[in-house]
């Protein structure tokens, strides 16, 4: 395979009034506007955001192909280990960056600055190529020409970097109409590949532009949704580079094919995770599995699963609905249980010093149950075993 540098214009390619592509822009701006008001407490739905945070920061670094599994990384969560492997810090790298995204994207426009911080954090403390997957000039464009493995796409020379980029953050802050948004995102996504401004990282670094659109615009939690946008990418990784290659053509139909397997990727997504803010459904398909998962491999006593499964069906509890479980026993005794769960981060305070707790699952007693019990139900875009 013999690559071309083939140049088109960056513009906005616009679907037909009757495509699939126009019905997924419509369907995708009522999601991003309708608010979070399921019947899932936001104690414990906002919990869920950081373990989607982790499942997309492994996700992106197995596109570039990371070999680390779901067990393993979880492990090293969870053990907190001081001294990690290399393919760990790629990952927490990832995760890093997207919690700077969400605490400066509001504050802050995406241009070159902001990109170069974030390419900071993606090959942060690794050995540059070809021993790892770090850069020797973080932050900084390429000066040189590169190629990306098994495309036929050539990126231009280094030379011509700058000028494609400056050119790409023009278009995101172009105010053009709102309806453009996502194909804007989309079309964005693309045109960071194509030219690839940094040695090594490039993957990475636009999964994570591509998240700072789409909280910009609105798709993020705390504008009401949990936003799985990796997802997309990495449940089928041919797929994502066979639609790259689409759009590399320049031509108007391959660009649109591409936007419309972002979108459809992208609708799946959200309304798949807009499930767990229903919370008979993370109740009963969620979180009793969980417990179940915890005392078959005696992670939690009979004792602890009583109390949770208690807290689970009532989401919020205060010492006196777990008094059934503990008959004759004095209040202070009732309390000393439910300071142990608090110790053991099993359970949290509904609001801060208060006296009601809802369930808390980033612990080592739950969290294997959490991302099994998700992975059975297929929120997870990678299909392994804990």
């Amino acid at each position: 395979m013999i690559a071309k540098f083939n140049h088109f214009d960056l513009i906005l390619v616009e679907p037909t009034f009757d495509s699939n592509l126009t019905d997924l822009i419509i369907d995708l701006d009522y999601l991003r506007k309708k608010q979070l008001n399921g019947t899932t407490h936001p104690r414990v739905f906002f919990q869920l955001k950081h373990i989607f945070h982790l499942l997309e920061s492994l996700g992106s670094a197995r596109i570039e192909g990371n070999n680390t599994t779901l067990a393993e990384y979880i492990e090293t969560k969870l053990e907190k280990q001081q001294t990690i492997p290399l393919s760990i810090q790629e990952i927490q790298n990832i995760e890093n960056a997207m919690n700077f995204i969400e605490e400066h994207i509001n504050s802050h426009p995406i241009n070159k600055v902001f990109i170069s911080e974030i390419h900071k954090m993606v090959v942060n403390g690794l050995l540059p190529p070809p021993d790892g997957e770090g850069d020797n000039t973080p932050g900084i464009y390429r000066k040189g020409n590169v190629g990306i493995g098994n495309s036929a796409h050539k990126p231009p020379e280094g030379i011509q970097v700058g000028e494609y980029m400056d050119e790409l953050f023009n278009f995101i802050k172009n105010q053009d109409s709102q309806k453009y948004d996502l194909l804007k995102v989309a079309i964005a996504h693309h045109r960071f590949v194509w030219i690839h401004p940094f040695n090594n990282g490039n993957g990475r670094t636009v999964r994570l532009f591509t998240y700072a659109m789409l909280v910009k615009l609105g798709f993020n939690v705390n504008a009401g949704r949990i936003l799985n946008p990796t997802a997309v990418f990495c449940n089928n990784r041919n797929n994502y580079y066979d639609f790259l290659s689409l759009a590399d053509s320049g031509t108007r139909e391959g660009i649109l094919n591409w936007c419309e397997y972002v979108l459809k990727g992208l609708k799946n997504e959200i309304e798949k995770i807009d499930k767990l803010l229903n919370y008979d459904y993370l109740r009963d398909e969620i979180l009793l599995p969980t417990i179940d998962y915890a005392i078959e491999r005696q992670y939690i006593t009979n004792a602890e699963a009583k109390i949770l499964k208690i807290v689970i069906e009532k989401q919020v509890i205060q010492a006196a609905d777990l008094k059934s479980i503990f008959p004759g026993k004095v209040d202070a005794e009732v309390s000393r249980q439910i300071r142990k769960l608090i110790d053991k981060n099993m359970l949290i305070p509904e609001k801060e010093n208060g006296r009601k707790y809802v369930i808390r699952f980033d612990n080592n007693y739950l969290l294997r149950g959490i991302i099994k019990s998700l992975d059975d139900k297929g929120f997870l875009p990678i299909k392994e075993r804990l």
